[in-house]
C-alpha cells in the first residue's frame, strides 16, 4: 500500500537527501573601475595621462582581444561567434561532448550584447570656453567572449568578459558538477541525475563535500583561470590594487530528495502541492522568508503562490520579492526543491561573495526549517 501523506513519504521511501548549492553567477568587477571618479583617477594618477578620455582605453580593448584571440589560436581552441538567440548552453552541451581532457577551454564564444560602458563626453568650460573631455556612464553594443572550460575540481563552467573597459565579467558554475568531480576523484561510487546525484556509496561524504563548496573555493577558481587566461591589466595594475572581486548576481540553492519508487514521487509531489496552495497569503510566507509582510494594499513586496501543470511535470512556485522557489518532480525520480536569490538585499544580506554562507542559510533554511510540509 502506497503511503498517502508527505510525513510518511519522507520517512518510509526517500533513499537519498542532498542540500547546497546549485548554480552560482557571479559579477567579476574591480572595485576602483565601477564609477566616473574612479576611472579617471586610473589613468590619470596611475598611468599618468593628464587627460582621461574613452580614447586610453580603446588601446587596453585591441590589446586584450587580440590575445584571447590569439590564445585561442596557440591551443586550437575554437573560436565561434554566436548567433541571435542561439542557446549559448546548447552549443557547450554539444561540445563537451567530444571534450576528452580533464581540464581545459572547451571553446571561446564571441557575442555582441548591449553593456554598460564608460564614454568620453566633451564639454566646454563655462569659464573659458574651452572643449575638454570627461567621462560619463553608459551603455553600447559591444563583443563579449564567452570562455567555456572544464576545471579539474568544479567540471564546466564560463567566464564571460566584456571587451570594453573596465572588462567587467560574469563567472557561471554548478555546484552539482563539483559534487561530481569531487566524488570521481575520491573514488566514491554514484549515479548522476540530471543535474544532480540519484545514488551515492557514502551519502554522509557527499553531503559534506556540498557544504565544502565555500566562498574562498569559489574565489580561488576565479584565479586560477585569471592566471591561465589573457588578462585585461597589466601586472603593474594588479600591484597597485586593480584586481578583480567578486559579488553575487544569482544564487541557486537545491534539496533533492530522492525516492525509491517513481509512483511515491509522483503522489509524494501531489500531497506538497495540496498542502501548499495557501502559500500566497503573506502570513504563510512569513513562515518561508522570516520576513514582515506589509498589510497595506498597495506594496512593492512580491508575495504569490502558482501551481504549473504544463506538460506532464507540475511545480510549485512560490515568489517573494527577487527570489522564488521552485517544487518540481524531477526526472519522476525525485523531488527538487531549488531556492533562486536575485538580489542578497531582499533578505538583508550583501552581495560580497564571503557573504555566500549567510545567503546559503537563508535559501536553505526555509527548506527544512518551515511548519509547512516540505517548503
Amino acid at each position: 500500500m502506497i503511503a498517502q501523506s508527505v510525513a510518511e513519504i519522507v520517512k518510509h521511501h526517500v533513499k537519498l537527501t542532498v542540500e547546497g548549492i546549485d548554480r552560482m553567477y557571479l559579477n567579476v568587477y574591480v572595485p576602483g573601475l565601477q564609477y566616473e571618479q574612479g576611472i579617471v583617477r586610473f589613468f590619470r594618477e596611475h598611468r599618468g595621462q593628464p587627460l582621461p578620455s574613452a580614447a586610453l582605453m580603446s588601446p587596453i580593448t585591441r590589446r586584450f582581444v587580440a590575445e584571447l584571440e590569439s590564445f585561442a589560436a596557440r591551443g586550437g581552441v575554437e573560436l565561434v561567434q554566436f548567433e541571435k538567440g542561439q542557446r549559448k548552453d546548447e552549443v557547450m552541451k554539444q561540445r563537451l561532448g567530444r571534450f576528452s581532457s580533464e581540464e581545459g577551454v572547451v571553446f571561446i564564444g564571441k557575442a555582441q550584447e548591449k553593456t554598460p560602458v564608460f564614454r568620453t563626453e566633451r564639454r566646454r568650460s563655462p569659464r573659458t570656453g574651452q572643449p575638454y573631455p570627461w567621462i560619463v556612464r553608459g551603455s553600447a553594443m559591444v563583443n563579449n567572449y564567452y570562455i567555456y572550460a572544464v576545471d579539474r575540481d568544479f567540471g564546466p563552467f564560463f567566464l564571460k568578459f566584456c571587451s570594453y573597459f573596465p572588462f567587467n565579467a560574469k563567472l557561471c558554475l554548478n555546484g552539482h558538477e563539483y559534487a561530481k568531480r569531487q566524488l570521481a576523484q575520491k573514488g566514491i561510487a554514484f549515479e548522476a541525475l540530471d543535474n544532480g546525484i540519484l545514488k551515492c556509496a557514502d551519502p554522509k561524504r557527499l553531503q559534506a563535500i556540498c557544504d565544502g563548496l565555500s566562498a574562498a573555493k569559489i574565489d580561488a577558481l576565479l584565479r586560477k583561470w585569471l592566471r591561465l587566461l589573457p588578462h585585461p591589466f597589466t601586472g603593474a595594475d594588479r600591484k597597485a590594487g586593480y584586481r578583480y572581486d567578486i559579488s553575487i548576481l544569482q544564487a541557486e540553492f537545491s534539496t533533492t530528495q530522492v525516492l525509491d519508487r517513481p509512483m511515491h514521487g509522483r503522489v509524494f509531489f501531489e500531497q506538497v502541492i495540496r498542502e501548499n496552495l495557501d502559500l500566497g497569503r503573506p502570513e504563510e510566507i512569513k513562515l518561508i522568508f522570516d520576513r514582515r509582510m506589509p498589510r497595506k494594499r498597495r506594496t512593492r513586496e512580491r508575495f504569490c503562490t502558482r501551481v504549473v501543470t504544463r506538460d506532464v511535470t507540475p511545480s510549485l512556485n512560490i515568489h517573494y520579492k527577487n527570489s522564488r522557489i521552485k517544487q518540481y518532480h524531477k526526472e519522476n525520480r525525485a523531488l527538487r526543491t531549488e531556492t533562486t536569490i536575485n538580489n542578497t538585499y531582499d533578505f538583508g544580506i550583501g552581495k560580497r561573495l564571503h557573504n555566500l554562507p549567510s545567503c546559503a542559510r537563508s535559501a536553505l533554511r526555509p527548506i527544512t526549517g518551515s511548519s509547512k510540509s516540505n517548503v
